[in-house]
């Protein structure tokens, strides 16, 4: 780290001690915090993102078919989503572009175009299942999803249309602090800290075809492609250098480790109750009724109110995902801080992808299900090209100069490009088999 420090202000100097205004005096540690602060964001929120309700419901069936036996997976997870994350931000932090940009930019316009139109079918029935979270969630406190699911669609609509870029940055920082009520929950349910602790560390798996498609489910979907698009995408929006990589990675560490103790907590709290009770659940909203008799009344509101916060937040996110995928497809990076006038794909990719994923859920017996199966598989087949794409384009010196990996950091990635192929082919070949 340098002495000096680089601070977005007017009217000082730099060094280890300078005055900022008349009386008032700025150390060096304020202004470490202060860059810090500066830079918080695309970490957590793509972090939390990931904590949807697809995912929340693969932590609840996780913990409550197979208590804490698996809790190793989601420390697997954990880890993959550090470093690829990180290595995604310093791809945006280098080149100043998004990661469909960086890939047209490379491999050409065809590439381009064609990543964005998987990540658009893809993260549409994605949506729609975030959509159906908060309906699940809100269905519990008797809202009906024809009133909830077009009330999110307008309120993630007109955040991001009428909003500044710090303005959305804060309202989705706040949504994501509803996930501490499954800490709460989890606290709630009692568990058995040295058992949960002992899963953690200790790799245990059953050879039985659920046991494998719910392990395999946590450690091949955690990093979706619309999550790696979204971090190097958002960390471009604000306009983050180089310079800024350093502080930026701490918020990518924090957002990815929180991410897992949430997950944890979720476990934990179906563990602690829906295993030890032999009940089993097919989804989150499920496990939130499931817990009222169990682990109270509290706990169980805490559990429904975090799955429709899961749900607003990455319903807010996703679309974000695709319109800044659709935008760098035409050679155009996406800003939250323009307007349907002066960013027209942006605004319109945003307010089509949440309007059709709303209108897919209200239509009745729409095979949700279904959908979001068929949405996981084409996340899963493009997940892979997209990991080693980015560790390729880390490695090369002339793209990344001094935020290039190192071969340290290179073979930890294709590493965990092995694993997760190898989960999403046993995802895809015990999905096939019959059998329990």
């Amino acid at each position: 780290m340098h002495e000096h420090i680089r601070v977005r202000a007017t009217g000082f100097s730099h060094g280890h001690r300078f005055r900022i205004s008349p009386g008032r005096l700025w150390t060096r540690e304020r202004g470490l915090a202060l860059a810090l602060l500066a830079v918080v964001g695309p970490g957590i929120l793509a972090g939390l993102s990931d904590d949807d309700p697809a995912g929340i419901t693969t932590y609840s069936i996780l913990g409550a078919d197979f208590g804490y036996r698996l809790l190793w997976t989601l420390l697997v997870s954990t880890l993959a989503l550090v470093l690829f994350y990180d290595l995604t931000v310093r791809l945006g932090c280098a080149t100043g572009k998004g990661l469909v940009s960086v890939i047209r930019m490379r491999y050409g316009a065809k590439a381009g175009f064609s990543s964005a139109g998987f990540l658009i079918v893809a993260n549409l029935g994605t949506t729609a299942a975030e959509m159906a979270g908060i309906a699940a969630g809100l269905e519990i406190g008797g809202v009906s999803r024809y009133a909830s699911v077009p009330l999110a669609a307008v309120a993630v609509t007109t955040l991001v249309l009428a909003g500044s870029f710090h303005r959305v940055e804060i309202v989705l920082l706040v949504i994501s602090s509803v996930f501490f009520t499954y800490i709460a929950a989890g606290i709630l349910a009692h568990p058995h800290w040295g058992e949960a602790a002992r899963g953690l560390v200790v790799p245990g798996l059953s050879f039985q075809r659920h046991a494998i498609l719910v392990a395999t489910a946590t450690l091949g979907t955690t990093l979706a492609p619309w999550g790696l698009a979204f971090i190097q995408s958002y960390a471009v929006d604000k306009k983050l250098k180089p310079r800024d990589w350093k502080f930026e990675r701490i918020d990518v560490v924090v957002g990815a480790i929180a991410t897992g103790v949430i997950g944890f907590f979720v476990v934990v709290a179906c563990a602690e109750t829906l295993y030890r009770s032999h009940k089993h659940i097919k989804d989150a909203s499920n496990a939130a009724v499931a817990l009222a008799p169990l682990a109270g009344h509290l706990a169980s509101t805490l559990f429904a109110v975090g799955l429709v916060g899961a749900g607003l937040l990455a319903a807010a996110i996703l679309p974000l995902s695709t319109s800044y995928s659709v935008s760098e497809s035409f050679g155009k990076e996406g800003r939250i801080d323009g307007n349907l006038r002066t960013d027209p794909i942006f605004f319109s990719t945003y307010i089509a992808m949440t309007a059709v994923a709303a209108a897919i859920v209200l239509i009745p017996g729409a095979p949700l299900v279904p959908i979001l199966f068929l949405t996981q598989a084409l996340n899963a087949v493009m997940l892979l090209p997209f990991l080693a794409m980015i560790t390729y384009l880390t490695r090369d010196r002339g793209l990344m100069g001094q935020l290039r990996i190192g071969a340290v950091s290179a073979c930890a990635a294709w590493a965990t490009t092995a694993l997760i192929a190898v989960t999403v082919v046993a995802l895809g070949v015990f999905s096939l088999l019959p059998g329990k």
